[in-house]
């Protein structure tokens, strides 16, 4: 790289008007050059550069040279550095310079800490092996060049081929995927809203797709300014395992999205900040992993045309924003597979995103109401009373909730003796117009006697699992009343001794949603109205899921997924994939049977709950 090999194939020819190579232009080079050398037989001489180059079109010429016709020469050129232009080689926990260089990367400090120290100076190891071109997309085979792999782990050595298939969805929207076409591997289930086939026509279309061979690249380009929207012909590219990899060039520093995660300003930073997403329950906190989990972006390009882009995969990942301006995707699992709409204002973006994953639910009118809410009401005389406060206060309020206090002793679908009276509180704020909604957590209790939900549960076969077994996987979540006013002189003692075995519903199995429906109805609708609670909406909590315990009891399993080879920039990187939340190999099963591991869809579990 970054060399012209000059071979005389007459090597006696002398000729007879001394004539000579005085210039060289080189085409695509991303920096300007900085130093160049000329050698004859090995016999190298520094020289002193007259080149010149046009970042525009990214070309450079070398001027002043003299080449002898007939002789062989090696001429080598070196690109001067910018430190914007580096992209992490080592976004691990714990670089070094010994193994920065094992990853054939090069070294240095800066004195700003968030700029890589370790960063990449060769090109991505695919190109592509075959292609080919139709009305409604591309096809391309790519081919891993294994000398330019170092990759130490299995679980992080490439994919050796890979295939890439780009569809021309609509004229405004288009997909790009990439995946082992010859070993299956886990694909959100999510379903989006496609046409059966592309329903573009090439006049029509927003934007124009190229594939660069050697290294792989794809270049979207807006037809109408011609401006690129992505370019991914980057050194990052890799796909294995539980590490895949990509990076694009951006077209402004003007990016909104990702998440769930505090951040400071709607418009990102674009100086070196990363942000992990998998979902966990974290209160708001800078650059923390919050509940949700929205791998999408909308950009403002610099004539203020918009663009979205979504990156189907549910696994933990992390996004790397650089002042270049670029931005670098690294997942633990699952394929690529992008969505790219064209707006061109922020508002089309946003009608086309939610036409490709579907139209919020429009809420009920009392639902935009002022709402109260909070943990620790002591029983429902401090509800009705607080109600009523509230009325002759004349303070606007529409809708009241009550958390966990209301359940005896914090089950879900019971009803606490200190709430007996709730049933006919609930009619009565009702009557004047008002509405009530409960709390409701998926974790179900496994440490009753006779606790019905559970039971019927565990009789259709509705919970986690530990894999290849039909053993529920418990953690721990419920804690029991009688125990939460106790002078704490153990916590980890009371800890252990009270918290409740908990089992978690598999919500993508076909069994688990009539049961729950079941259980729910019977809050709804008991035939007994001292147990009928007629609330008008569920508050869906805990659900990311949270657990009061790393992993399940008795230990987690399999170190390779609960602590992979990469860790994404999570809150508490140290603790693994299982801060708070089961371990990663339970096993879950999709409508069709097909089993899945947390791993592969914890993300996914207040979706298939919400469904």
């Amino acid at each position: 790289q970054n060399a012209l090999q000059m071979t005389a194939t007459y090597s006696n020819y002398a000729d007879p008007n001394n004539l000579k190579f005085e210039e060289i232009k080189i085409l695509g080079l991303s920096q300007e050059i900085a130093s160049v050398s000329v050698s004859r037989n090995d016999n190298g001489q520094n020289y002193a550069a007259n080149a010149t180059y046009d970042p525009a079109t990214k070309v450079a010429v070398i001027r002043g040279l003299q080449l002898d016709l007939g002789k062989s020469y090696t001429i080598k050129w070196t690109l001067n550095t910018n430190v914007n232009e580096r992209f992490d080689c080592h976004p691990g926990l714990n670089a070094t310079k010994e193994k920065c260089e094992k990853l054939g990367c090069s070294w240095e400090v800066m004195a700003n800490p968030d700029i890589p120290s370790c960063y990449y100076t060769s090109s991505n190891p695919y190109s592509v092996d075959s292609i080919s071109y139709s009305s409604t997309g591309v096809v391309a085979t790519l081919k891993l060049d294994s000398s330019m792999v170092r990759a130490t782990e299995a679980s992080t050595a490439p994919i050796s081929t890979l295939r890439l298939e780009v569809k021309y969805h609509l004229n405004n929207m288009l997909q790009f995927k990439i995946y082992d076409y010859q070993n299956p591997r886990y694909e959100v289930p999510v379903p989006l809203n496609l046409p059966s086939s592309p329903m573009s026509n090439s006049q029509d279309r927003l934007y124009d797709v190229s594939i660069q061979t050697k290294p792989f690249g794809i270049q979207i380009r807006r037809r109408s300014t011609g401006t690129v929207i992505w370019n991914s012909a980057l050194p990052t590219f890799t796909f294995s395992d539980m590490f895949i990899q990509i990076s694009t060039r951006l077209a402004s520093q003007y990016i909104y999205g990702f998440g769930e995660a505090e951040h400071p300003t709607f418009r990102h930073d674009m100086n070196w900040n990363t942000w992990g997403m998998f979902t966990r329950d974290q209160p708001p906190t800078y650059k923390l992993n919050s509940y949700g989990f929205h791998p999408f972006y909308m950009a403002l390009e610099e004539d203020s045309n918009a663009h979205g882009v979504l990156l189907l995969n549910s696994n933990a990942m992390d996004v790397t924003f650089q002042p270049t301006p670029a931005l670098t995707y690294r997942t633990i699992g699952g394929i690529l597979d992008f969505y790219m709409v064209l707006g061109p204002t922020p508002e089309l973006v946003v009608q086309e995103y939610t036409q490709l994953i579907g139209r919020p639910v429009m809420p009920a009118y009392w639902s935009l109401g002022f709402q109260l809410c909070r943990y620790g009401y002591a029983n429902d005389s401090e509800v009705a009373q607080l109600v009523e406060e509230m009325k002759a206060a004349r303070i606007p309020y529409d809708v009241q909730y009550t958390d966990i206090d209301y359940m005896e002793r914090n089950l879900d679908f019971t009803l606490s003796p200190r709430f007996a009276g709730l049933p006919a509180l609930v009619n009565k704020i009702k009557a004047e117009g008002m509405r009530f909604i409960i709390i409701l957590d998926p974790g179900i209790s496994g440490n009753e006697t006779n606790y019905p939900a559970f039971d019927r549960g565990v009789r259709e076969n509705v919970f986690m699992q530990w894999p290849d077994s039909n053993e529920i996987l418990y953690s721990k979540v419920l804690f029991r009343n009688e125990y939460l006013n106790l002078c704490v002189v153990d916590a980890q003692f009371v800890f252990n001794k009270y918290v409740s075995h908990c089992a978690f519903p598999d919500f993508f199995r076909n069994s688990t949603g009539p049961w729950w429906v079941r259980e729910i109805v019977e809050v709804h609708d008991n035939p007994d109205p001292s147990k009928s609670i007629k609330f008008d909406g569920l508050w869906t909590d805990m659900n990311e899921p949270a657990a009061f315990m790393n992993g399940a009891i008795g230990g987690c399993k399999n170190d390779l997924l609960n602590y992979p080879p990469y860790m994404p920039h999570l809150g508490y990187r140290s603790t693994g994939l299982i801060h708070k939340t089961p371990c990663m190999e339970g096993q879950q099963y999709l409508a069709d049977g097909t089993p899945v591991r947390h791993f592969d869809v914890h993300s996914l579990y207040g979706w298939s709950q919400t469904r």
